[in-house]
């Protein structure tokens, strides 16, 4: 039910949630520094100490510009997602001609693919409405999300209601009354 409603507030408000998704990334970059820096004090040797505080340095500083700078944050942003895209999208597709499966599976493989690199390349080509429109997905996203984890909480419900009748109508096993 929650990702129905951040969902829904997603696709109300559409720039807070990209304000958000830039707030959690500087959390991460923040939560990432300290833990680093926590990894530096830990290690024995003095050669991982300095690796690790500087990377705690860069967490830092990512954290930091990204909560002075949010427009440039969610521009970096998308562009990453759009990469990932189409990283992604051309790995389905290689998967689908690499493995044995049936020509469905296969063809359901490349048009996931496909959709990938599309939005991978919409994203790269623009990315400055592709923050709008990564922050609409992520919406659309949330709430398909929600609404299929009650579907698939109820139909658990129903198969075990219906288990359970057919264990608690069952006879008794030989021997075992």
């Amino acid at each position: 039910m929650l990702a129905i409603i951040v969902g829904i507030l997603a696709l109300a408000w559409p720039g807070v949630t990209i304000l958000a998704l830039v707030i959690l990334f500087a959390i991460y970059a923040f939560i990432a520094a300290g833990l680093q820096a926590a990894r530096a004090f830990a290690s024995a040797t003095a050669g991982p100490v300095f690796g690790h505080l500087l990377l705690a340095l860069i967490d830092l500083a990512a954290g930091v510009l990204a909560l002075l700078w949010p427009a440039p944050t969610a521009l970096v942003l998308v562009l990453v997602v759009g990469i990932w895209a189409l990283v992604a999208g051309f790995t389905e597709i290689i998967a689908a001609f690499g493995s044995d499966e049936t020509a469905g599976t296969r063809a359901l493989f490349v048009l996931a693919g496909l959709v990938w690199v599309v939005f991978g390349v919409v994203l790269l080509a623009w990315p400055g409405p592709g923050t709008l429109t990564f922050a609409l997905l992520f919406g659309i996203f949330a709430i398909v999300y929600g609404v299929s984890h009650i579907a698939t909480g109820i139909r658990l419900r129903h198969t075990g209601q219906a288990l359970h009748s057919v264990l608690h109508d069952a006879p008794p096993e030989p021997g075992r009354a």
